[in-house]
């Protein structure tokens, strides 16, 4: 799995993102505050215990920089939302992020019971050690910053490429208690990908085009329910390209 972020990513989703802000402004007040249109509330859907099943193997050092690097994947997410939260006072924002405090802490559990360093030595909002992850989340937040429209892409594209990387993260680990945190991880980031697209759509009018997932990935997804569980749609030949683990 690789470990950095390509360059053709992140332009290539700022392009996407910026494309929409001429209609973006209209709605660069639309969502905010407490009123019913801002609420926007998605299930986590995860239900992830903070312990984990006995260790029962010697781990890859594929598989300890893969949740090395879920650990800030995860709370890239989470920084991205609390601060994009802030600026548009959008619920679904401020509830996904803690989903995502849910997920990073899970994947810290593994870390704790395989010996493996924590990476986030300081969990203060948008720092990082991975530099490119550092990068992304700067361009992610002044992409987000532009207008609701772009916030709530931004949203969903973190948690396709999300949905790519846990593909790939659980087919390289025979590690059981691995697989079950990686699957749980997959459902939330499901269901919040359905979220941040219902809200897209309701609430602003935009009609959300994957940019990372396949065509019938993203369609299996987002006809799918939130679920508690792991799951498996959209796996294997459906994965799509250009996306996944950087």
């Amino acid at each position: 799995m690789k470990k950095t972020i390509n360059t053709l990513f992140v332009i290539g989703l700022l392009v996407v993102l910026f494309s929409s802000v001429g209609s973006a402004y209209a709605m660069s007040d639309a969502g905010k505050g407490s009123g019913s249109g801002g609420k926007g509330k998605a299930s986590s859907g995860t239900g992830i215990a903070t312990s984990t099943t006995a260790v029962t193997g010697e781990l890859s050092e594929e598989e300890k920089a893969d949740l090395v690097f879920m650990r800030e994947e995860e709370k890239l997410a989470r920084d991205v939302y609390l601060t994009l939260y802030n600026i548009w006072g959008m619920d679904i924002f401020n509830n996904i992020a803690a989903s995502e405090q849910t997920h990073t802490n899970s994947v810290n559990a593994l870390l704790t019971a395989y010996g493996i360093p924590d990476p986030v030595v300081n969990d203060t909002i948008g720092v990082f050690v991975n530099s490119d992850l550092q990068i992304l989340y700067d361009q992610l937040v002044a992409t987000g910053s532009v207008s609701l429209v772009d916030a709530l892409k931004v949203g969903a594209a973190i948690e396709e490429i999300d949905i790519l990387d846990l593909y790939e993260a659980i087919a390289q680990t025979d590690e059981a208690n691995i697989q079950q945190v990686y699957a749980q991880l997959l459902a939330g980031s499901e269901n919040h990908l359905r979220g941040f697209v219902s809200v897209l759509e309701s609430q602003t009018g935009e009609a959300y085009t994957p940019q990372y997932l396949s065509v019938e990935s993203y369609q299996a997804i987002i006809a799918g329910s939130n679920a508690q569980q792991g799951s498996s749609q959209g796996q294997g030949g459906n994965r799509g390209g250009g996306g996944g683990r950087r």
